[in-house]
């Protein structure tokens, strides 16, 4: 039996993949600590794991409204909004993560620790002696955002441009996102380095799972660029997880009938407070049609949409199993979870532009061929027509869709970590 501690910043769609991680050794005799937001306590300990609230300068609720948890950031927007967001989101609450961590350690040594890509703690264990902490493996919950001479900077949307040509077009970018995005965030993420070990940081904060033990990718390559640079102890295990699919059969569920092309439209459970973000644009575009759209609202009361169309069935959670495969397009505000589980069934993906990392997302569907990206964050209802209909009318991205649904199908997935996890383990014990 192996103690593993599990770390994820509080958010649903970082913590919920990480929930199956956990189930999967808890149900092989693993102990697991999950240490995370104190909202997910009960979602912890259902998979058998022990739950361990993050300290409370570190807990949030990602059901707020940032500009309210953070009013000076209304005033903010395109590049100081995301640099705010980075230093205040990611980097300052790490000093915490990481000091939770090592009360973990004091209890009970940990034989590996696990945690999400945002969870910036992470980056100040790995200034230790190898020889004296556990492996640190990153898991991939998010597109991959590791620097790379063959991809643009993390988060600017930008598909790849190959050759000498796209290789100076990103180290110019890359430059001016450490001058005008990342300056601030560096700074305080060195000034926590500095506080703990004595040095500064090595490396970018934001490229800290580069320097982790290992990767773990929760997608198949052919959903990710191609980087010739990328490090060996990266590691693609497929999709392992999604939100809803456990939910109940909804009283209309009948009327799903084969009869009509279904439109399913969701903005996940994060971003979902302005439905003009995807949903309202759908509604709009399709009320006339001889279609069925079917609206999950994250959460949220159903009464909270604007007026529903005749064709339109509402809920606020959905069985995805069951309803992806009487899907024809997926249209989402581009959540990295809900594009992989409708990729694992097939379906073309049409998606709304967006903050956090909604442009990665939208350009790897685009790279993929597997849907169209739509690069506003509140497109008009005429764009989200035009695109879900040349998605219905074009069989080259169901095809595509079919494609990653093929690899998703041939990857290892949980036994894919375990394995990981298990030779990282090994390496380090005496």
């Amino acid at each position: 039996m192996s103690d593993i501690v599990i770390g994820t910043v509080p958010l649903h769609g970082h913590v919920t993949p990480l929930l199956n991680v956990a189930r999967h050794l808890v149900e092989r005799g693993d102990r697991v600590r999950f240490l995370t937001g104190s909202r997910f306590a009960e979602k912890v300990t259902a998979v058998g794991a022990q739950h361990v609230p993050l300290p409370p300068e570190a807990d949030f609720d990602d059901r707020q409204d940032w500009d309210v948890v953070f009013p000076e950031r209304r005033e903010l927007s395109g590049i100081r909004a995301l640099a705010f967001d980075i230093e205040n989101t990611f980097v300052r609450p790490a000093q915490s993560q990481y000091q939770a961590l090592q009360t973990l350690f004091a209890e009970t040594p940990a034989d590996a620790v696990l945690t999400d890509g945002a969870f910036a703690g992470g980056a100040y264990l790995l200034g230790g002696d190898p020889a004296q902490r556990p492996p640190v493996i990153a898991c991939g919950v998010t597109p991959l955002f590791i620097s790379s001479r063959d991809t643009a900077p993390g988060g600017m949307g930008l598909l790849p441009v190959t050759g000498p040509v796209g290789r100076l077009r990103n180290a110019a970018l890359a430059q001016v996102a450490r001058r005008l995005v990342l300056a601030d965030a560096q700074r305080v993420a060195d000034g926590i380095h500095r506080e703990i070990h004595g040095t500064p940081l090595e490396f970018l904060v934001l490229d800290w799972p580069r320097h982790a033990d290992a990767i773990l990718q929760f997608t198949v390559p052919e959903f990710e660029y191609p980087r010739s640079d990328a490090p060996e102890h990266l590691h693609f295990v497929g999709p392992v997880s999604a939100t809803g699919s456990r939910a109940p059969l909804p009283d209309w569920w009948s009327q799903l009938d084969g009869s009509r092309p279904v439109i399913h439209v969701t903005q996940g459970t994060f971003a979902n407070r302005d439905y003009r973000q995807i949903i309202t644009p759908t509604l709009e575009a399709f009320a006339d049609d001889d279609v069925h759209i079917v609206v999950s609202t994250g959460g949220r009361r159903v009464d909270t949409l604007p007026e529903l169309p005749a064709n339109t069935f509402a809920a606020e959670y959905l069985p995805y199993d069951d309803l992806l495969p009487k899907t024809d397009v997926f249209v989402t505000n581009g959540g990295y979870g809900g594009v992989q589980y409708a990729l694992r069934y097939g379906v073309p993906v049409v998606t709304s532009g967006g903050l956090e990392d909604k442009p990665e997302v939208g350009a790897r569907i685009a790279w993929s061929g597997v849907g169209r990206r739509l690069k506003s964050e509140m497109p008009s209802a005429a764009a989200v027509r035009e695109a879900v209909r040349h998605v219905l009318d074009d069989s080259s991205y169901a095809q595509a869709a079919e494609r990653m649904a093929t690899a998703m199908a041939d990857s290892a997935g949980l036994q894919k970590c375990v394995e990981v996890v298990d030779r990282l383990i090994g390496t380090n014990r005496p």
